[in-house]
């Protein structure tokens, strides 16, 4: 069958994605209600109880606001590294011991014939992470909330057929925004958000021909918009040297209020 996924959300409002590969499902992270979750689910066949998992990307609270309850209604297990897990232990409520499951920064997990990486990124948070999926054949990975990508980071998504990635701002509408300076200065910094233009820059190094699809994500609401991101990241990648036509390589929005089709990572 091979690796399947959908972003059933992306935002400031809430953070979601499944990933299937016929034997395990996998969601990272469970950002908004317990019951929009099972709605956004439903709207891709599934339910709850489809579920093997969740991996856990980091504490904020667009990424574990429904965590807890879904973890409780579909005894769920949850991974996440020692500090997220004290992080955000709190405000998930309880949660039954076998279903408290570590999995380390930079440790690899089997899932049936699905091999998940976890792999440190730069966020304002307790010991943030991102992953990738792979089944022998084809990659995915799934990497957002990061303020800047690291050598280690390019390393980790380089060989991905499908690549999720952070494009949360335009530089320029965040500095002419409402939000007071010391937010402006935190999502500009190393520890906050890839901008447009950065996430423009990120591809330029890692299109190699293989990479099929970039999903853009995590936009903000406040200070982007879906065609301008494509436009920035586009013209961040020509202006290094990256030309690309449609037919290579596509650039693919995701949506804070639905789901992304299931998109297949093998095919093209």
């Amino acid at each position: 069958m091979g690796i399947r996924f959908t972003v059933l959300s992306s935002g400031s409002t809430g953070n979601a994605t499944v990933v299937d590969d016929g034997e395990v499902t996998l969601m990272i992270d469970a950002g908004l209600s317990a019951r929009r979750i099972d709605e956004l689910l439903l709207e891709r066949g599934l339910t709850g109880a489809d579920l093997t998992g969740i991996l856990v990307t980091h504490e904020h609270s667009d990424h574990i606001k429904g965590l807890g309850a879904m973890a409780r209604k579909y005894n769920l297990p949850i991974y996440a590294n020692e500090k997220t897990w004290r992080a955000m232990e709190k405000a998930l409520g309880k949660i039954a011991e076998e279903n408290r499951c570590f999995l380390g920064t930079g440790e690899a997990r089997d899932f049936g014939s699905l091999r998940v990486q976890s792999f440190g990124i730069s966020h304002d948070a307790a010991e943030p992470v991102a992953y990738t999926f792979s089944d022998g054949r084809e990659k995915l990975s799934v990497c957002t909330d990061l303020g800047y990508a690291s050598d280690k980071v390019k390393e980790a998504i380089a060989d991905s057929d499908v690549l999720v990635l952070e494009a949360n701002h335009d530089i320029e509408m965040l500095r002419m925004g409402r939000y007071p300076w010391n937010i402006k200065r935190r999502i500009l910094g190393d520890m906050g958000h890839l901008s447009n233009e950065a996430s423009g820059e990120v591809l330029s190094e890692l299109l190699n021909g293989r990479m099929k699809r970039t999903y853009l994500a995590h936009l903000s609401r406040e200070h982007n918009m879906l065609d301008l991101a494509k436009m920035s990241v586009r013209d961040a990648m020509e202006d290094r040297g990256c030309f690309f036509r449609d037919s290579e390589f596509r650039l693919c929005d995701t949506f804070p209020d639905k789901p992304t089709p299931w998109d297949r990572v093998g095919e093209l």
